[in-house]
């Protein structure tokens, strides 16, 4: 054990905002030098810059593992606890002997890890004139059973600190911290806060100076509202923070996931409410949740009291050099102060523990400075969090370079490990894999007694940790901070509906320079990169503010003509109505088919009910307009189907005509027509109506616009998406999947095979094969009139068959003499037969026609040759023709 230094030691203590660091900096500005030491590298940049301002950068000093800036006059110095220059310690420095001297969160001396140093620092770091230590008020019977002529210090704490409940993300207060205990965490909030609130600042130690700076300013600037954060901001950094949240209550210390002590908890919670500002904490989620707080919790969070700590981790701040051995032993030491308790094996002893079993090392460190500098490098920090066993080949490595030849690192080997890190490029967790790595290069760099140049060298790790801060800034702040969504709730706080919306010549929607959207036509879009839950605030300040642009649009749409107007039928989208591109319209179903819904598209109900009126009005004019046009023939259906002066027999046939958009299978009015005479039939082909064998149409309704608008008002009659139609202009189409299928079919094309075929075409084919019968003359696939068209063989038959066309035999040709031409094929090669009924018109008796169960049949392909009976019975069930009522059913 060490013996204690006797000279003047007070120890103020108390819990957060306490004012302890503020006192503590304005007693060393008073002596004529000092030091203190702080758990955090940020922590020791923000003092040190506060300490420039009042006594100038000539005679302050920032000393930490990896920066280290020390003008020659310099006589105030602030470091971390690590790297605070102690006499027989490791870190010896030029100047060890100081008026003043302070150690700031004192109680981390219970911290596993980190806690010996602590303790070291708080029994040994003595000022000639006065010594402070700071920290929390549950290390007082510690301390004061340490240091026994310590002078203790309460302080109360400058605000009130109270339980404010679990809140969820979205309804977190503004300036809040969001605490959280690991990078995945952090993260995790970060993006949620963006989505809600419009991004967050994220600090954690292991930023770099530079990055916490630039991220912490966003905050203080209102840039952003929120700063998500680990356990670092509990450790003195000064934030402007009302409210802590914490989103869990557990962490893990390095050896296992355990729950948060309760000072820990006020440590954190503590720094809400600075200065006399009262500030408030809590927990993110549900008040069952991980992170919930207990009632005893609470109350000890709230008065300030929390259990006092028994023990400090300690061990030898200051061991023999002189031999390994005594180096090793040293370290192991128990304490015998029963205040003390030996420290978990640390990763420098766990690195030195390991070089010791090496021979090399072994034999290279016969003399106290081999020693200490194997001390030394063994003292190189596990920035990487790689582990005691790889980092121990990377300290073997460096120590080698240090025990040979000039006692040096190799400038060249240096500074190809350096430009290895020299990239901006990749993602948040790669820069920041980079600076950690670029800390250990800067650590390095900064023991002047390792490198044959460390000034240049620590220059350019200076100038890589910056080059990479700053990308990493920009990289934080493009994922996690959406400055469209800051800047509004910035400027209006929650009410998206004074939003100064301002619209561009191009429809871009603007606020305050920021794009939130375009307006095309009445249609406001956010944009795209919008996250979604952000778009129903824009939606409704859009809305809310561009009510003068769209009534000077519904003016012009009123005033639009005919031509300006479209109908809109892509396939797979709902039918309705285009104003130019916008569309303006939805077409659903109305009383009839000719008679559809004209619903306003949702972006023009944001207009009043007059205006509404006007443009319904207009759109129903435009529509009748194109009804007359292109479906005149169903029109005067549709009168015929209610004239009086129409026969009813045949007003009915006009009616299911044109309820079915005036196109139908044969099969389907085949009863109606039943029912008409032959006079009443003139009436239908009056009206131009084709009465085909398979189907029963108008022509001017096959036209490629009333095809459009048929499928259209289907569509909309349905409420499915729009069919994809054939081209203009063909007759011939292969058959497709069975959406296309469906649209053909209602386009006036019929299937045979893979191949669908208009139906004026097919019933213009059953009437060639009539008269092709008639003249006693064959009709085959290679006719004239069906190579023209296309049809395949399978597909003409089908066609043949379905038109009422069965095969018949021909007398075999005579024979040929031996170099003669074979003579063409002559005589009829079909018979018609007459249409095969679909089955539900079928006699009973004759539906109960066909084979018994587990009879046979002859051959599809014999039955195919075989000449048909003269009579009219159907074939028997399992006969080639036993399938045409199932064909017509599905081209029906």
């Amino acid at each position: 054990m060490v013996s204690f230094a006797r000279s003047p030691v007070t120890a103020v203590l108390g819990p957060t905002n306490t004012g302890k660091t503020h006192l503590a900096v304005e007693r060393m500005c008073g002596h004529s030098s000092g030091m203190m030491g702080f758990p955090l590298r940020l922590l020791a940049r923000e003092v040190y810059d506060r300490v420039v301002a009042i006594k100038g950068p000539e005679q302050v000093a920032l000393v930490t593992g990896e920066e280290k800036i020390v003008p020659p006059g310099a006589r105030y110095f602030l470091c971390t606890a690590e790297s605070m220059p102690m006499a027989g310690g490791r870190e010896a420095g030029p100047k060890e002997d100081f008026a003043f001297v302070a150690l700031d969160e004192a109680q981390l001396g219970a911290d596993p890890e980190r806690g010996h140093i602590f303790t070291d620092r708080l029994l040994r770091a003595r000022g000639r004139e006065e010594t402070m230590i700071l920290g929390s008020a549950s290390i007082s019977r510690v301390v004061k059973a340490l240091v026994p002529d310590v002078e203790i210090i309460g302080r109360p704490r400058f605000s009130t600190l109270s339980y404010a409940g679990a809140k969820k993300l979205s309804r977190l207060p503004r300036r809040s911290a969001i605490v959280a205990f690991s990078a995945e965490e952090v993260y995790a909030v970060a993006e949620m806060l963006r989505r809600f609130r419009g991004g967050a600042a994220v600090v954690m130690g292991a930023l770099s100076p530079r990055t916490r700076n630039a991220q912490v300013q966003m905050f203080l600037n209102g840039d952003v509202d929120y700063l998500v954060a680990t356990d670092a901001i509990g450790m003195g950094l000064n934030l402007d923070v009302a409210h802590v949240a914490f989103a869990s209550l557990r962490k893990f210390d390095g050896r296992r996931s355990r729950r948060l002590t309760v000072s820990e908890m006020a440590q954190i919670a503590g720094r809400a409410g600075r200065h006399h500002k009262d500030g408030t904490f809590g927990s993110l989620g549900h008040e069952d949740g991980d992170a919930a707080f207990t009632p005893e919790e609470i109350e000890a969070i709230e008065a300030h009291r929390f259990p006092p700590l028994e023990q400090l981790f300690w061990r030898d701040g200051t061991p023999r050099t002189d031999r390994l051995e005594h180096l090793l032993h040293d370290l192991e030491q128990k304490p015998q102060h029963p205040e003390l308790r030996a420290a978990p094996e640390a990763v420098d002893l766990a690195v030195l523990r390991r070089l010791a079993d090496d021979p090399l090392v072994i034999e290279r460190t016969r003399g106290k400075r081999q020693v200490e500098r194997l001390w030394a490098a063994s003292g190189l920090p596990d920035f990487q969090k790689l582990g005691a066993e790889h980092h121990a080949r990377l300290v073997s490595r460096i120590w080698r370079f240090l025990s040979e030849g000039s006692g040096h690192i190799p400038r060249d080997w240096f500074a190809q490990q350096i430009a290895r890190l020299d990239s901006v490029q990749g993602d948040i967790a790669t820069l920041s894999g980079r600076i950690a790595a670029a800390r250990t290069w800067s650590y390095i760099a900064h023991r002047a007694d390792w490198l044959a140049h460390p000034g240049e060298m620590a220059e350019r790790t200076r100038a890589l940790e910056e080059k990479l801060s700053d990308a990493l800034h920009a990289a934080l702040t493009q994922r996690f901070v959406d400055r469209r969504t800051s800047v509004l709730l910035r400027d209006i706080g929650q009410n998206a509906s004074n939003l100064p919306v301002t619209v561009e010549p191009d429809g871009s929607v603007c606020v305050d320079g920021e794009m939130i959207g375009r307006l095309d036509g009445f249609r406001f879009s956010v944009d795209p990169a919008t996250r979604h839950q952000d778009r129903k605030m824009l939606l409704a300040a859009a809305e809310r503010r561009l009510g003068k642009v769209l009534r000077v649009k519904a003016d012009e749409l009123v005033a639009a003509t005919d031509a300006d107007f479209a109908l809109l039928d892509e396939a797979g989208q709902a039918p309705g109505i285009a104003w130019g591109e916008t569309p303006v319209a939805a077409l659903l179903a109305g009383p009839t088919l000719l008679t559809p819904e004209i619903r306003l598209d949702r972006a023009l109900l944001a207009l009043g009910q007059d205006v509404q009126k006007q443009i319904v009005t207009r759109l129903a004019a435009w529509f009748d307009a194109q009804k007359q046009k292109h479906l005149l023939p169903l029109v005067k259906m549709s009168e015929s189907a209610a004239d009086p002066a129409v026969p009813a027999v045949v007003r009915a046939v006009f009616a299911q005509l044109a309820d079915a958009g005036g196109v139908m299978a044969r099969t389907d009015l085949d009863p109606a027509l039943g029912h008409l005479e032959k006079e009443q039939r003139h009436l239908l082909r009056k009206a131009g109506i084709d009465i085909g064998v398979l189907d029963i149409y108008h022509p001017g309704l096959l036209k490629p616009g009333a095809a459009r608008w048929r499928s259209a008002l289907l569509a909309a009659r349905i409420a499915k998406p729009c069919l994809p139609l054939p081209g203009p202009g063909l007759t011939l189409i292969p058959a497709g999947e069975r959406p296309a299928q469906m649209g053909a079919r209602i386009a006036g094309f019929r299937g045979f095979g893979e191949q669908m075929l208009r139906i004026d075409m097919a019933e213009r084919m059953a009437r060639t094969a009539h008269e092709t019968i008639a003249k006693n003359e064959p009709f085959t696939a290679l006719s004239p009139q069906i190579v023209s068209l296309g049809l395949t063989e399978e597909s003409f038959l089908q066609l043949m068959r379905a038109a009422g066309f069965r095969p018949v035999e021909t007398p075999p040709p005579a024979p040929v003499e031996e170099g003669a031409e074979a003579p063409a094929p002559s005589g009829a090669n079909w018979a018609f037969k007459g249409r095969q009924k679909a089955r539900g018109d079928r006699p009973q008796a004759q539906r109960g026609r066909g084979p018994k169960p587990g009879g046979g049949g002859k051959s599809r392909s014999k039955d195919a040759t075989r000449p048909a009976s003269s009579g009219a019975t159907p074939a028997p069930a399992n006969n080639a023709f036993a399938g045409l009522a199932d064909l017509l059913g599905r081209n029906g």
